[in-house]
Formats: C-alpha cells, sequence, structure tokens
C-alpha cells in the first residue's frame, strides 16, 4: 500500500475523479479502515493520538503532500492533499486535522516564505518524522488575530519571545512551531513577524492540554514563551510581513477544514445509511418508510453540494486563481452540513445514537469546531459579503 500511495502522490496534479485520483483515495481508505478505524474508540476515551497512527502517516507520504521532492515530499497538488484530508477524516476527523495542520498550514508556510536555507533544514524534517504546528491564537487575540500581545524583543544575534499561545493544535506531538509575535508594536499589526521555534528552545514550554467535546485525539495545547531565545535566522518571511503571511496561510487552512467536515459528513451518514438498512420496525428496516428516504436524501444533497464547493476552491488554489471567497464559502457551508449531517444520523439511530457504542455521537461531537477554528462561520460570512461588495463597486471617475 505505501509504494501505491507514493507513486499515485509523485504524479502530475490530478483532475477530479481521474484514475490516480481514484488509486490515491482508495490507497488512503484503505489505510483508514484498516489501521485507523480499530484505534478510534480508544483514542477519542484516551485523549490521545495512536503513535503507530503518527508514524504511518509519515511513512505513506501524508505528511509531505505539497512538499517539493528535492525535500523529501510527494511534490503533489494542493487538491491531492485535499482527498487525504477527506478520507482520513471520513473515520478520524481527529487524524484528518492533524494531516491538515502539517500540510495546508505548516509546510505550505515554508514552501511560500522559506528561504533556501530554512526550507533545507525544516521541510526535510517535516516530511519525515517531525510534526509541526502553527502558533497564532491568543486569550484575546483570536477573530481579532492581530491583537496579539506576545511579543519579540531584539536581542542582536537573536530575538527574545514572550507570550501565551492559545488553541495550538498538534501542541503535545509537535517539534516545530510557526510562531506569530510582534516586534514592533508601535507599528501596530505591520509589527507582526513570523518565526520558526523549535520545541527545544531555551524559554519554550508547551502547556495545559484542553479537555475537548470532539476530535479529542488531537492535542490542542497552550504554549508558553519565557524569553524564548530564537535566532535571527529563524524569521520566516520578511521582518513585519508576518500578518500577510497568517492571512493568506489561513484562506488555503479554510479549504482543508473544509475537506475535513465533508469527510465527517460523509462518515456520519454512511453509518446512517447502513444502520437504517439494518434496523427494522413495524416489520421492515426503516430505510423502507419514506420520512427516513426524504432524510437520508436531503444528507447526500447536502454532503455533495459541500463537496463540489470544497472541490472548487481547492481547484481554484492549484490554477493560482482568485479562491478567498471560495474557501470560505466551502468552510461556512462544510462545517454546517457536517454537524447537520451528524445530528440527524444520531436521531436516525434513536436510542442507540446517543450512547457511545455507536460511532454517529462522536461524529456529531468532532463537527462542532467547523465552526469555530480557522476563522469562525461569521467571520466567513464577514468575507464573503465584503469581496461580494467590493467587486460591485463602480470604478472611481
Amino acid at each position: 500500500m505505501s509504494k501505491a500511495v507514493q507513486e499515485t502522490l509523485s504524479g502530475s496534479p490530478l483532475t477530479v475523479y481521474s484514475e490516480d485520483e481514484d488509486m490515491f483515495r482508495a490507497s488512503v481508505r484503505e489505510f483508514a479502515e484498516g489501521e485507523i478505524r480499530p484505534r478510534v474508540e480508544e483514542m477519542d476515551e484516551h485523549a490521545k493520538m495512536a503513535p503507530e497512527i503518527i508514524k504511518h502517516l509519515f511513512e505513506l507520504g501524508l505528511m509531505g503532500v505539497e512538499t517539493p521532492e528535492e525535500y523529501g515530499g510527494a511534490g503533489a497538488s494542493f487538491f491531492t492533499a485535499i482527498i487525504g484530508v477527506e478520507e482520513l477524516s471520513r473515520v478520524d476527523p481527529s487524524v484528518g486535522v492533524l494531516m491538515d495542520v502539517q500540510n495546508t498550514l505548516v509546510n505550505n508556510a515554508f514552501i511560500r516564505w522559506g528561504n533556501t536555507e530554512q526550507k533545507k533544514k525544516y521541510l526535510p524534517r517535516l516530511s519525515s518524522d517531525t510534526i509541526g504546528a502553527y502558533a497564532l491564537s491568543e486569550a484575546g487575540s483570536g477573530s481579532d488575530a492581530f491583537a496579539m500581545q506576545t511579543r519579540a524583543v531584539d536581542r542582536g544575534d537573536h530575538f527574545e519571545l514572550t507570550g501565551q499561545k492559545l488553541w495550538i493544535t498538534n501542541g503535545n506531538e509537535a517539534g516545530i512551531f510557526v510562531v506569530f509575535a510582534n516586534a514592533k508594536p508601535e507599528d501596530g499589526y505591520k509589527g507582526i513577524t513570523a518565526f520558526i521555534v523549535e520545541k527545544n528552545f531555551e524559554g519554550f514550554a508547551v502547556g495545559k492540554k484542553e479537555n475537548k467535546l470532539g476530535i479529542r485525539a488531537s492535542s490542542t495545547t497552550e504554549i508558553i514563551l519565557d524569553g524564548c531565545r530564537v535566532p535571527k535566522e529563524n524569521v520566516l518571511g520578511e521582518f513585519g510581513k508576518g500578518y500577510k503571511i497568517s492571512i493568506e496561510t489561513l484562506n488555503e487552512g479554510r479549504i482543508g477544514i473544509g475537506a475535513q467536515m465533508i469527510g465527517l459528513a460523509r462518515g456520519a451518514f454512511e453509518a446512517a445509511l447502513r444502520y437504517t438498512g439494518e434496523r427494522a420496525q413495524f416489520g421492515k428496516p426503516i430505510n423502507q418508510f419514506q420520512g427516513v428516504q426524504f432524510q437520508l436524501a436531503e444528507m447526500a444533497i447536502d454532503i455533495e453540494a459541500a463537496r463540489l464547493l470544497v472541490y472548487n476552491a481547492a481547484r481554484l488554489k492549484d490554477a493560482g486563481l482568485p479562491f478567498v471567497k471560495e474557501a470560505a464559502m466551502a468552510k461556512l457551508t462544510s462545517s454546517r452540513v457536517a454537524e447537520r449531517v451528524a445530528s440527524v444520523a444520531i436521531e436516525l439511530y434513536g436510542g442507540y445514537g446517543f450512547v457511545k457504542d455507536y460511532p454517529v455521537e462522536k461524529y456529531w461531537r468532532d463537527s462542532k469546531i467547523g465552526a469555530i477554528y480557522e476563522g469562525t462561520s461569521n467571520m466567513q460570512l464577514q468575507t464573503i459579503a465584503k469581496l461580494l461588495i467590493d467587486n460591485r463597486q463602480p470604478k472611481a471617475q
């Protein structure tokens, strides 16, 4: 299986419904069904990702999908990564977001803004054995990301970072962090700079791990920067351009969250479809009743519509075309669909849907985060509206 995945990934950018795409999707699904599904319940219960799952993700090339081959990656398309996130999330969205953050946020930041030396130093590690994390949010800096209080002080040969970051996905497992801090507060958001921070840097510590409603196997932690020493050469991109890096990276990351949500919705729907064919009431399977059939049909329609939005946004990104509005639409819609489909799945299971012995309650718990991280639903609506309005403004005379 590993060889099949690697061979598929190393090809040219895939087209929707191509033979290569089908092969890659089937390979990832085989891995998800064979290796992840047997561990889902235990990982959720103990709120911990199984180390062997992480090992397999690296071995299969899923942690460096877009990373150029010269740095140990697969050199494939963004759309390929989206397929992988979707298929993993169909079985466990916690694993899906691990792959998503690695590819669409961390690797993407290095590929787009890293200099040659940074790429040579960090991308091979991120492709082979080291998890990355993206540290932007703070207690008072969520949707208003540029209100951050973390500071970076120039100490000559290094920067000294001080502050606290919250809700950092992969915080427990990560060895490399992209951290945002304001190095020139008097310039407002134009002082924000991105830094490459390693877990063993002096003054760096991983703090509290959150006890979450959903995606429990995915670690979400605080990180503490107490005079953290960061070498000057670890500034990612230009000094003072961290705001640009964060905005543009998150625009792409939202498509990845869209993929996570449609994968989740598919998992919940498939479980409901299977169960309604097995559960009998009044002498026949409940999927023979028109009311249940209509619910299943509505779920399938919603999933397909959200899926096309996600795929379209990913294709636009790969083609180098504007995609910000489409990414916001994809994330907003897919998160709504995931929550709605998972909720209906619970109802179709009846009393069984409300207990942990059956899979659908977990899908519902996992779905809620889709409306929150990498830009809340309200922020997506604001982005969509602003771009619609700006595009309709008459040109100045």
